[in-house]
């Protein structure tokens, strides 16, 4: 599937992404990323969807967020949530970032863009990073590459993975460090990782 695609399966079952049950989806995750560098700065969520979860997390912890997403309904859902953020209506394997971020997000998004731009996809938002800043991210947690289709959600949907070696070979070539990578839904393989742009200081762990 294209990305156009996938749009449309997303502009269909938009209004789902309301429902309550998401509200606290990926926050725990998100507040261990935040922990990687100071609060505040500018921050961009890919594949921002309807909810504005992450959102309102990255504004309440001093950030400048705009929001990225394929599908024009969810962008539309978005804007009655949140008229003061900028909503990008593109495709991430198209866009081009205009400025550096301190803090990206693609929570269970960039695993949708077809297989053959999933390592240029990740280059792009690992050289969007500022020194210093973060990336939180989702992918299929397997070794090697695969690809998958199904009508899971009750309308067409794609998924593509690079494999977790491949994944983290990448991030390293762009300049990123690996800070945390966790099974969190396990026996599912739903993976999440938090990488951080190298800088001239060393990254301060996590407060315990």
């Amino acid at each position: 599937m294209q990305p156009s695609e996938i749009a449309e399966s997303y502009d269909s079952i938009a209004s789902r992404w309301l429902e309550p049950f998401l509200e606290t989806n990926g926050i725990r995750q998100h507040e261990l990323a935040l922990q990687f560098r100071p609060i505040g700065g500018v921050a961009l969520d890919v594949g921002s969807g309807c909810s504005g979860r992450f959102i309102q997390l990255l504004a309440s912890s001093g950030y400048q967020v705009e929001g990225l997403d394929v599908s024009e309904r969810m962008i539309a859902l978005a804007k009655t949530r949140h008229p003061e953020v900028p909503f990008h209506h593109a495709d991430i394997c198209e866009w081009m970032p205009t400025q550096g971020y301190d803090f990206i997000t693609a929570w269970d998004s960039i695993w949708h863009v077809p297989q053959d731009r999933s390592e240029s996809v990740l280059q792009k938002l690992c050289g969007a990073l500022n020194p210093g800043g973060v990336f939180i991210w989702t992918i299929g947690g397997l070794d090697g590459p695969a690809e998958k289709r199904d009508e899971s959600m009750g309308t067409p949907m794609y998924y593509s993975v690079m494999g977790i070696p491949k994944t983290l070979q990448t991030i390293a070539e762009a300049g990123c460090i690996c800070r945390h990578l966790e099974y969190d839904q396990w026996p599912e393989k739903h993976v999440f990782l938090i990488a951080q742009k190298a800088s001239t200081e060393s990254a301060s762990p996590p407060a315990k």
